[in-house]
């Protein structure tokens, strides 16, 4: 089957890591080599340059301490 090694690591992913399955359109914007050319751009693996947008959206869509209850 697998390596030693490979199971080690199979487990500590499944362990440390959520996964997310991200599906974009072939024909509408955003598609994957936009997102893969924003990445390349900015010096980034595609998965990081994903993780950092999704938490800055984050951090705009969420109250801080300062605007909760407001």
């Amino acid at each position: 089957m697998g390596t030693a090694r490979t199971k080690a690591n199979n487990k500590w992913n499944a362990k440390a890591y959520d996964r997310v399955n991200l599906v974009l359109k072939k024909e509408t914007s955003p598609t994957k080599d936009e997102v893969q050319a924003a990445a390349d751009a900015k010096g980034e693996s595609l998965n990081a340059y994903i993780v950092e947008a999704i938490r800055q959206r984050l951090e705009s869509d969420m109250p801080t301490e300062d605007t909760a209850g407001e």
